[in-house]
């Protein structure tokens, strides 16, 4: 009968997960994944199969983290504060081993090498924009703001926003902070 495995397998894919994100997929060897995850190769062959399977369920993970993180705010705040409040939360998350997107970050890495995990990223994104989608088409049954621009345009242009800031948050001198603000504050504009 096979031995059970001795570890936790959620632990290890957030754990994976955190190193990828601070690496990316080429600079996180299996070595450096070994070594983090504390198992031997033929164990960590033995839990996921791959270094590519293993990054897929940190994606995974990931985009899940994110969504839960929208949908805590949404039943909290209602669609526009969630949308308001999203920018600032996503750059002050100071556990964050990064403040750039994973996702992004795998589709610029990974495309250029027509990896198929960039479309793997690239789905998890187009995941988030429905999602953004969806809190710009209550606001607006809501009354919150004008029914001027599609949910869908609304919501392209809520999420490239977002990027960019969470870029400008990696950078040195640039006041993260206060472009979240200026995105919230656009918003009202709405």
């Amino acid at each position: 009968m096979p031995r059970k495995p001795n570890f936790d397998r959620e632990d290890l894919i957030k754990r994976a997960r955190d190193l990828f994100w601070r690496r990316g997929w080429a600079g996180t060897s299996l070595k450096d994944l070994e070594a983090e995850l504390q198992m031997k190769p033929g164990s960590f062959y033995a839990a996921f199969g791959s270094k590519d399977a293993l990054f897929e369920l940190a994606l995974k993970r990931y985009a899940s983290d994110g969504a839960d993180r929208l949908k805590t705010l949404r039943a909290e705040h209602g669609p526009l504060k969630t949308l308001q409040r999203f920018p600032a939360m996503v750059i002050g998350n100071e556990d964050a081993p990064a403040k750039a997107c994973m996702l992004s970050k795998t589709l610029l890495e990974l495309q250029a090498r027509k990896h198929p995990l960039a479309e793997v990223a690239n789905q998890y994104l187009l995941g988030m924009e429905a999602q953004f989608a969806d809190l710009f088409e209550q606001a607006q049954s809501a009354g919150e703001i004008s029914r001027a621009q599609s949910p869908g345009a609304l919501a392209r242009r809520y999420q490239s926003d977002l990027l960019g800031l969470r870029v400008s948050a990696e950078r040195n001198g640039v006041d993260a902070g206060a472009i979240a603000d200026e995105i919230a504050k656009g918003l009202e504009a709405l």
